[in-house]
């Protein structure tokens, strides 16, 4: 098992999931951040301090797609390891559906 990060992040982005991540295994995309699905060590401390309930364990139903974008984009995108600033309109994003497709980019966060 490990955990996925879902739609419910894109541009929320609250980070605090990075500050207790023992093994550093987020990477920062421009609107949301992503899990390495082979760093992870399941230790689930991350999912109770995602504000936005963001981070579920991977063996929920529906995740395919989820997980199949961690996977690539944590690959892609630079490592986090520091909380950054939560952009400041995340709270008007926080419980929306459809960010996907209205908010998603490949492009990379800056990392730390």
């Amino acid at each position: 098992m490990t955990y996925v990060v879902t739609e419910a992040c894109i541009k929320c982005k609250y980070m605090d999931c990075v500050e207790v991540c023992p093994v550093d295994c987020f990477y920062e995309g421009e609107v949301m951040l992503v899990i390495n699905p082979n760093e992870c060590i399941d230790c689930g401390v991350c999912e109770p301090e995602c504000p936005a309930e963001a981070i579920v364990p991977d063996t929920e139903p529906g995740l395919e797609k989820w997980m199949e974008l961690n996977a690539t984009y944590s690959a892609q995108w630079p490592n986090i390891t520091v909380k950054g600033a939560t952009p400041p309109d995340a709270d008007d994003f926080k419980g929306k559906p459809g960010k996907f497709d209205a908010f998603f980019t490949p492009e990379p966060g800056k990392g730390s």
